[in-house]
């Protein structure tokens, strides 16, 4: 551990102006421009830690809880990417992290009395926490670090001081990344979420929350949003925060932000305005979608040479335009009996006679195949299965208009596995079906099981995205 300490003494003198207060940060500044000659400034080049010194994971640092709040004696480092801001405000003394910047990775709470943390760790910012002298804890199912409370006797995680976060909070060199938050429809959301940025789906403000504001004035708002089946999870709003006199949006869409907990209720906290995008038509809306058997899964691709070109391509063989306002892709991984991913596919429309294809990364799609994809479905995201996972249609009534593969069952060595290959729809099916029928489909693959092609297929010459 001595080059973590000499990595400290190299950034001591810079890590003082983190948390020096404000006239004496400005201060410095004046005297530094002064001493400058002809007016010339040169931003100074900051130390970092590149992370060789980490020696721990998130899983060995949670198995320390043992029930009740401990102090981490053990020389033990751990890195993470920041997913939380208090840059709007809505943020205050908690910085979030989890262990990389895609979807499904583990999180933690870091308390710490540290104003304006967003101008030192940003979100999607790389950070490397030295955990010698912190507190570790657990409240509301959700594990906390920082410094230390007592209460009765009780010891809890409380904020760490900002004389004191220098001592443990740095900045890593990786470069700061986008965030790619996890996918879940409300009725999805679970514990192993706590701490990590998440995307709600097809959600809504309750009715009992429209017409409000985000927050009352310098006071904590929660208000409630729900989904087109009745369920809800509680929005979590800071009275100081920039947007807090903003009225909650109309419409129905998608939220991220990072899920906490109360008791045993959930909570999302955003990070700001941007991160509210309810562009959809509200459920029971007469603008709503329309049900349809007409509308099926047509082509699933998994490339042997280029996974990141996966797809999955619906067609509407109908004879009119389908709007698929309250349609979903539903994404089963393995032989999960839960849903691992959902994409809404409001917004779009199938014409007659056409394809929507949809891309696990557009960029990738794009360079492979020649045209760009009408949408990306995200990393994990329906479209990104490596050919055991089931999918689902499911239209604006939740019901389920056409399936590819049995829930439950993982596809490996079954008669709908496509791994490194392609399921094709035969042309003479023309309507959606709830129960897989493997003879509808053409599925070629690595392993030619139960009477698939053992035929691997390669992107762009062995698929036909777009065209049914």
């Amino acid at each position: 551990m001595a080059g973590i300490y000499k990595s400290y003494k190299q950034m001591k003198t810079i890590k003082i102006l983190e948390v020096a207060p404000g006239w004496a940060l400005g201060l410095l500044l004046v005297l530094g421009v002064a001493c400058v000659p002809d007016g010339e400034y040169r931003t100074p080049e900051l130390d970092c830690w590149s992370g060789e010194e980490v020696n721990t994971s998130f899983a060995d640092v949670r198995a320390l809880y043992k029930g009740e709040t401990i102090n981490i004696q053990e020389d033990r480092v751990i890195d993470g990417v920041v997913i939380s801001s208090d840059e709007a405000g809505n943020f205050f003394g908690s910085l979030h992290f989890q262990d990389k910047p895609e979807a499904g990775g583990p999180g933690f709470q870091l308390e710490i009395d540290l104003h304006d943390a967003h101008l030192l760790y940003p979100a999607g910012s790389h950070i490397i926490l030295n955990l010698k002298g912190l507190y570790l804890g657990v409240s509301n199912d959700s594990y906390k670090l920082g410094g230390v409370f007592s209460a009765f006797g009780q010891k809890s995680v409380g904020r760490l001081p900002a004389a004191a976060v220098a001592d443990h909070l740095f900045s890593g060199c990786a470069l700061k990344v986008a965030l790619k938050p996890t996918p879940v429809q409300l009725q999805d959301l679970g514990d192993s979420l706590l701490n990590t940025l998440v995307q709600i789906v097809d959600v809504e403000i309750a009715e009992a929350s429209r017409g409000l504001p985000f927050a009352p004035r310098g006071e904590e708002g929660v208000r409630f949003l729900q989904d087109c089946s009745g369920n809800t999870v509680e929005l979590l709003n800071s009275g100081y925060s920039d947007f807090y006199a903003e009225t909650l949006p109309d419409g129905r869409g998608t939220i991220t932000g990072v899920l906490l907990k109360d008791g045993s209720h959930y909570q999302l906290q955003v990070r700001n305005l941007s991160d509210i995008d309810f562009s959809g038509t509200p459920c029971g809306s007469d603008a709503g979608g329309w049900a349809s058997d007409q509308v099926l899964i047509s082509e699933l691709a998994d490339p042997d040479n280029e996974a990141d070109a996966r797809f999955v391509e619906l067609f509407n063989a109908g004879k009119e335009a389908l709007a698929l306002s309250g349609w979903r892709l539903l994404r089963y991984t393995n032989s999960n009996t839960e849903v691992s991913s959902s994409l809404d596919l409001s917004g779009w429309q199938i014409e007659a006679n056409g394809t929507l294809v949809i891309a696990a990364d557009a960029g990738v799609f794009e360079g492979v195949y020649g045209f760009a994809p009408d949408l990306e479905g995200g990393t994990n995201g329906p479209a990104d299965s490596n050919g055991d996972d089931n999918l689902v249609l499911v239209d604006p009534f939740g019901e389920m208009v056409d399936v590819f593969g049995i829930v439950g069952e993982d596809g490996s060595g079954t008669n709908h596995e496509f791994e490194d290959g392609r399921a094709v729809r035969k042309a003479s099916v023309t309507t959606g079906n709830p129960q897989f029928d493997f003879n509808e489909w053409d599925i070629y693959n690595d392993s030619g099981f139960s009477g698939t092609v053992l035929a691997p297929q390669n992107a762009p010459q062995d698929f036909s995205p777009g065209i049914r």
